[in-house]
């Protein structure tokens, strides 16, 4: 009986690590829908907790008999299953401690526009036009630093600054007019493979720039903090 235990607590172990992985890789590649993903994603944590209960109660009651083989792999089952379980209760904190909004920018009264990224966002769920007040005021209570930057520089310089700091963020641009001073562009998280749509404004402020940034995610309720994240850093990159 010890041994069915110990088998089943390992293998559920490893089930929950390969499932998280899944999850978010099937996503990317196309296998199956975000919702999809997120749903896998839970039970990866549900499975890792049963994964390390289950081990745990091996340890328990065969600690008298078991091999140090068994031993080893019932630690290993309780490790992995925790590691999962870390993982998803750690984004599920992440995902309630931010408002459900996936609409970021540093202009919420006169917010950048998409315009050549739109013909891309058509297979998205979320809609490219901008939420309001009531998405803005969610903005200001969360992410109070995300504002307008201005740069002591003339706008030919703030785009220089601009386009490298989007090339180092590894964003596929979709266009790129200095005349304008605009930037459309498209970044991928890394494991689930969400795209994320941006773009980016220059516009004089005397002899200085303006820079404005919004960055809206194509799916979900919430983006758990990421959009905020970019905008942080691409600004951070622009020294101006």
């Amino acid at each position: 009986m010890w041994n069915k235990i110990r088998t089943l607590g390992f293998t559920l172990s490893i089930l929950s690590v390969l499932v998280l992985l899944a999850s978010g890789l099937g996503n990317r590649f196309g296998v199956w829908g975000f919702r999809t993903g997120l749903m896998l994603f839970l039970a990866a944590g549900g499975i890792g907790f049963a994964a390390a209960i289950i081990s745990v109660v091996f340890l328990v009651g065969a600690r008298l008999q078991a091999s140090r083989r068994d031993v080893i792999r019932a630690i290993a089952g309780v490790a992995l299953g925790l590691a999962s379980l870390t993982v998803v209760m750690h984004w599920k904190s992440v995902a309630s401690s931010v408002p459900r909004i996936n609409d970021i920018t540093t202009d919420t009264e006169h917010p950048p526009q998409f315009i050549a990224i739109l013909p891309f966002r058509t297979g998205g769920v979320n809609s490219a036009v901008y939420g309001g007040p009531s998405i803005a005021a969610q903005q200001r209570r969360a992410y109070p630093d995300i504002r307008t930057k201005i740069l002591n520089v003339p706008t030919s310089r703030a785009f220089q600054e601009a386009s490298e700091a989007a090339r180092k963020m590894c964003w596929k641009t979709v266009t790129s007019d200095p005349k304008t001073g605009r930037i459309e562009a498209t970044a991928t998280t890394f494991w689930f493979g969400f795209k994320d749509d941006i773009v980016v404004r220059i516009t004089p402020e005397g002899d200085k720039s303006r820079v404005d940034v919004r960055s809206a995610s194509r799916v979900g309720l919430s983006d758990i903090g990421t959009n905020a994240k970019r905008i942080r850093i691409f600004l951070r990159l622009m020294n101006g």
